[in-house]
């Protein structure tokens, strides 16, 4: 078979609820509805795991933070563990990244060919958790509230140099492989940082949302003392009781988030635009994606880190000649892209998928299959032991150790107002999801598998910074010497070489 290639398109932190089917109508973001209106568009899709490094590790091998050992942002990604960038390189694929992966460890690629671009965020173990410390605050890395309080407008800032770099990379990657440079098919990863906060955006997408009516939250902030337990961890992590936040700052936040949104959705449109006037689009599979979402002040909540569905829930389309376009309602996972690229190229992963917790979509989305409970796991920073939930149908049931259990019908309670856990009516849905739940986790083994991680690269940390330092961090090759003119190329092969398309 002629397989296709695939551009993967990645966010940071866009909340899933502003892509109920494609973008909610109140974003500027034309380029994404566009692509929507050619995609399969799974409404109620769920991260692996609400942070980033986690988020990612899972969403590049289909496998669950417990099985992966990425527990936090700290945590090293094993270089045995196969990516779906393993798997296409093995099937023949030139395999290609630009932009953020948070990949942890020596090993900077995981099955990447090559690197356009550095990571944005450390590679080494200097943000790991310690549960020995339960409630400590780490200010230098666990967030604090400053993004909201100081939200607003800037023309560059550290992370737009970084989504700009990303941008123009991946453009100039697009543009050598319409010229025939590489002859394999291919899989470029292209990974933004926005909308991540700070939440600070260039004016001219700030002012596209000056009479925008989704400033406010839909759920005004809760009370402290009437916040669950693991929110109240979450508060006191970002330094809640200090920040002073004020509703000004909540919908100046807002609005920057909405304004990056933008900001994203120009980019894409630029690499898109680059597909279609290389002739490339119609080979060429296309995934938009976000690694976790971002709570956005509702409940009183920022950031990510639990599994309402405002951090959890993300955005997913697929946009490929086997998949119809429209809207899929059944939940499913970000762990499901790689078996779903898998099936789209034609691999036969039979032997490795047992290792894997996602499922393929292609049924799914072709109206022939359905998806069994999605699974997630949390084990970071703002926890003081592993949090799990399962989405099952309309029901959602989070469990922790530490907590009472959590039980919301989502159906019945989109803004999960309510714990139906205590709910009488509720105790044979409660009871069952247990079932399945402790089925899946041992928790006591759970924990015990992340403190002893944690126990570990505190040691290694420590080490590794005392004397000689040699960073981890990826450092992306420029070969100057074989790029535009040199003396050692024929000038008239290399100039009709880069010309695409050539003879017009």
């Amino acid at each position: 078979m002629t397989r296709p290639n695939i551009l993967i398109l990645m966010v940071d932190q866009l909340n899933g609820t502003l892509f109920p089917d494609g973008p909610a109508p109140f974003l500027h973001a034309p380029h994404l509805r566009a692509l929507a209106g050619r995609s399969a568009r799974f409404a109620n899709s769920y991260t692996a795991s609400p942070l980033c490094a986690p988020a990612r590790a899972s969403f590049m091998s289909g496998q669950l933070p417990s099985r992966t050992r990425v527990y936090d942002n700290a945590a090293e990604f094993g270089s045995d563990i196969p990516t779906f960038a393993h798997h296409l390189r093995r099937a023949g694929y030139h395999t290609a990244l630009s932009g953020k992966m948070h990949f942890v460890g020596p090993d900077q690629l995981h099955g990447f060919e090559e690197r356009l671009t550095t990571d944005i965020y450390p590679a080494d173990f200097g943000w790991t958790p310690d549960y020995t410390r339960p409630g400590e605050r780490i200010d230098w890395w666990y967030h604090n509230l400053g993004s909201v309080t100081g939200a607003g407008v800037a023309e560059i800032t550290n992370q737009l140099e970084y989504d700009d770099e990303v941008a123009y990379h991946a453009g100039r990657k697009l543009y050598d492989l319409a010229r025939g440079q590489e002859k394999r098919p291919w899989c470029l990863s292209v990974s933004f940082t926005h909308p991540h906060d700070p939440y600070v955006a260039r004016r001219r997408f700030w002012d596209l949302y000056e009479d925008c009516p989704a400033l406010d939250p839909v759920v005004p902030p809760i009370p402290f003392e009437q916040q669950d337990p693991h929110s109240q961890r979450l508060m006191r992590a970002s330094d809640h009781a200090s920040s002073h936040v004020t509703a000004e700052d909540v919908r100046r936040s807002r609005r920057a988030y909405f304004a990056n949104i933008s900001y994203i959705d120009e980019k894409i449109g630029e690499l898109l635009a680059i597909l279609d006037t290389c002739r490339m689009a119609e080979d060429t599979v296309v995934v938009f994606v976000s690694d976790h979402g971002d709570m956005l002040g509702e409940r009183g909540l920022w950031f990510k880190m639990n599994f309402f569905e405002g951090s959890a829930r993300v955005p997913l389309m697929i946009a490929a000649p086997d998949l119809p376009a429209g809207r899929v309602d059944h939940p499913v996972s970000t762990l499901d892209v790689l078996p779903t690229l898998a099936e789209l190229a034609g691999l036969d992963l039979s032997s490795v998928l047992p290792w894997t917790d996602g499922e393929s979509l292609v049924p799914l989305a072709q109206g022939r299959g359905t998806r069994s409970p999605v699974p997630m796991e949390y084990a970071a920073e703002g926890s003081e032991a592993p949090l799990v939930a399962l989405r099952d149908g309309p029901w959602k049931l989070v469990l922790c150790d530490l907590d009472p259990p959590i039980l919301t019908h989502l159906n019945d309670d989109p803004q999960e107002r309510i714990n139906r856990a205590s709910d009488p009516a509720c105790a044979g849905v409660l009871t069952s999801l247990q079932a399945m739940m402790r089925e899946r986790w041992d928790l006591a083994r759970f924990d015990a598998d992340v403190r002893a991680s944690q126990a570990r690269r505190h040691v290694v940390y420590a080490a590794l910074r005392n004397g000689a330092y040699y960073p981890w961090d990826f450092q992306p090759l420029q070969k100057a010497s074989e790029r535009y003119m040199r003396n050692h190329m024929d000038l008239n092969i290399l100039e009709e070489s880069q010309r695409f398309p050539r003879g017009e």
